[in-house]
Parts: structure tokens; sequence; C-alpha cells
């Protein structure tokens, strides 16, 4: 037997023929809280709306807004939406087509919501400029909730866990109902009179008429008011109330509004022991570089010591002593020998050197005789030979004759 096979498109429209053909599908309206609010810029707005366990997907037309819509809807609104669920075929899912969104009874009290957060915000209620600091280690703290139930329960054991001499003060207050809001107000002003550190306010989670009395005017301007920090710990992570706002710090819930309250003073008896033991590393660590330091130092001064340095002169004055000396011997030896030399050739050039060889040097009157016809018969002169000198009268001259060369050498001078 051969199976049908069909294709996608065929059992998307065969889906969505279903559900135009179910009544009930065709007409219907839906409680929820609207999500991921997107206004198209063609004028369609997609939305999807969700309880607490689904969700569902839709659009409205921008030709179903003209009268299906009175006002702008937005994230966490309650609403309560009216249309026909059918099957957007090309992606294969189901979505509702909204012809008519009005707010709920949740919706209307978001809108009065977005109203007083809008005319506080606009009168500096919420400025940050006017926030005030969290003590960081408070000794007393104070509570504004319900006496009974989970929430002062938790605080009563966080504070503990975490530092048990911070001293509690509770101001039992009604956190729902009627008259929630004036004891909640009256809560903080009492105990704001009594000097505390911080004051936390808050209760456990719940609808958001539940929260109502933390989105009363009462309760902002009382915290706005206070002089004793505030943090505001109200509902869930996701909730948020005009108190949070107001507050000088929010927390998710009122276990973490605890803990901003109260440090764990173990975890900072740990801190400080680390910081104990880091300083003392660090102190140690210094110490040991400053010895070092004050070592090369005491090495410098021993080096550079006036003893010391005067020995190093010593040691290099001898150096500059011997090499003086050795330089001037050299010196001297040299000058010794040039002197010798010099004096060995001005002997040789001395006339009395050429005595020795049996000549005679003659003067008259102390002039030397250089020519014969200097001197006549009975002249007195005076004879010096190598070994003394001697005293003679020329009895005769005679002139001698020398060769050709000579003689017609003279007459040429």
């Amino acid at each position: 037997m051969t199976k049908r096979v069909f294709t996608v498109s065929q059992i998307n429209a065969y889906i969505k023929r279903m559900f135009s053909s179910d009544y009930m599908l065709s007409k219907i309206a839906m409680k929820g809280e609207l999500s991921n609010v997107k206004y198209h810029s063609s004028g369609h707005i997609y939305f999807s709306l969700k309880d607490e366990s689904s969700s569902i997907a839709c659009v409205m037309f921008a030709g179903d807004r003209r009268e299906g819509l009175t006002f702008r809807m937005e994230n966490g609104q309650s609403v309560i939406v009216s249309g026909r669920i059918s099957l957007y075929e090309r992606d294969g899912t189901y979505q509702l087509y909204a012809r008519t969104v009005e707010l709920a009874g949740s919706g209307v009290l978001y809108a009065e919501f977005e109203r007083l957060k809008q005319k506080l915000y606009e009168e500096g209620l919420f400025d940050h400029e006017i926030k005030k600091e969290i003590p960081a280690y408070p000794k007393k703290v104070g509570i504004v909730t319900a006496p009974t139930g989970a929430a002062v329960q938790d605080i009563m054991q966080i504070a503990k866990r975490r530092n048990p001499y911070v001293q509690l003060y509770l101001y039992p207050a009604k956190v729902q109902g009627e008259g929630a809001s004036r004891s909640i107000a009256k809560g903080i002003r009492v105990l704001d009179q009594m000097e505390l550190d911080t004051i936390i306010i808050g209760r456990g989670g719940g609808s958001m008429e539940d929260l109502w009395a933390f989105n009363e005017e009462i309760v902002a301007r009382a915290i706005f008011e206070a002089k004793t920090p505030i943090i505001s710990g109200t509902g869930h992570e996701t909730d948020t109330t005009i108190a949070d706002y107001a507050a000088d710090l929010r927390a998710p819930t009122p276990s973490a509004a605890c803990e901003l309250a109260i440090p764990d003073i173990y975890a900072v008896i740990d801190k400080l022991n680390n910081y104990e033991r880091r300083l003392s590393l660090y102190m140690n660590d210094k110490i040991r570089r400053q010895k070092e330091r004050i070592g090369s130092y005491a090495k410098s001064f021993q080096y550079l010591h006036p003893e010391n340095r005067l020995l190093d002169y010593k040691m290099t004055h001898g150096r500059l002593h011997e090499r003086l000396l050795t330089s001037m011997d050299r010196k001297l030896e040299a000058y010794r020998h040039e002197f010798m030399l010099k004096a060995q050739r001005l002997h040789d050039l001395s006339p009395y050197h050429r005595l020795v060889g049996g000549y005679g040097y003659v003067t008259k009157e102390e002039k030397p005789l250089l020519s014969i016809s200097q001197v006549e018969t009975a002249d007195r002169i005076r004879i010096q030979l190598s070994d003394g000198s001697m005293t003679a009268v020329v009895e005769e001259t005679r002139e001698e004759q020398h060769g050709e060369d000579e003689i017609s050498d003279r007459r040429c001078l």
C-alpha cells in the first residue's frame, strides 16, 4: 500500500482551515500581561500575551488600532485582548490577531503607576544627586514590614548569619490592603527618629495589587523626607515599585536588601586578615630591600672613607713618583748621551786638540798670527803648545814658496 505524502504548505493550509472552522477560536478574548511590545513603522503592533506559565504571539494591524486601542501599549501592562486565533502559514506558527486591546484591572493600576511615577520624577524625588549613601558598617538597622511572613524571617536569619552584632529594630507595618500605605509611611517616620544607620522597607512577592501599598504617593514622600538612608526590597526581582525609585538603594528582594544593608562581618574579617598578611609580606620585603640598600651604602661609604681614599692616593702617588723618576732618568741619560756627543764634537773642533800632534798656536799681542808678514825681527810672540805656552823673540823671518797653483790662487785673492 502506497502511503500518501504531503507538502509542508498543504499541512499548514489544512491546519489553518481547522483554526478558521473553530467558532471559539474565531472570536475569543484573552487576559494576560504584555511583553515584547514593538510598534512597527507600518503601523502594526507586534507583542506577546503571557501569564505565569505560557505565552502567545499577537499582532494588531494598523486598521484595527483606530477603534480597538485607546492607550499606548507597554510591557508589563495587564490587558484583555479580543480577536481571532489563526495560523501564519509561512512560518507554521499560530498567533492571536487582535481586534481590540483594553486594560484589565491591573492594567488600570499600571496606568496609575506610570502617572504617579512621572509626577514624582518631575518633582525630583528620584534624582540620583539626593540619594543618601548607605553606611558600610551599620550598628542599628530598622525594618518596616509585616511582623509575620517570610520576608521578616529571611531578613532576621540573614542578618544573624552575616553580622550577629547588628541590632535590628522592627516596625510591624501593614503591607497589603486598606491603610497599608499609611502604616508603611508611619513606620518610616518612627524609625527615622530613632537615629538608626539604615532602614529596610519591603515585603515578599505578589501581584501588582498586592504590592500597591508601595506604589502610593504617601510612601514615596515619607522615603524622600527621611534623613536615614533607606533600602527598598519589594517583591521579586522583576517587580518594581514607586518605593524602589524613591529609595536611596533598590534591592531585588527583601533578602537582598538585608545583604546590602548588613555586610558579612566574617568576610570583612577575612579581608582584614588578608590585608594584614599582604601588609606583613610587603613590609618584610620593604625592610629586606632597605637592608640591602643600606648594605650597599655601607660598602660605598667604606670605599669612600677618607683613609681608604688616602691609601688610594698614596698608591697612585707612588706609581706616579716611580714613573716620574724613571722618566727623569731616561731623559737625563738621553741628555747626558747627547752632551757627550756634542762635547766630543766640540773637542774635535777645538784648536788645542790639534796641538797634540806637535802643532803650536802662535799669537802676537793676543792676536793669532795668520801670516809671516804680521811679524818683524825682534817682535815678541807667544807660542801655545798642548801642554803649555812660551814667549819667544823673532830673530829672523823667511817666507816659504808654495806650488804654482797656490801662488796663482794667492795672486787671485
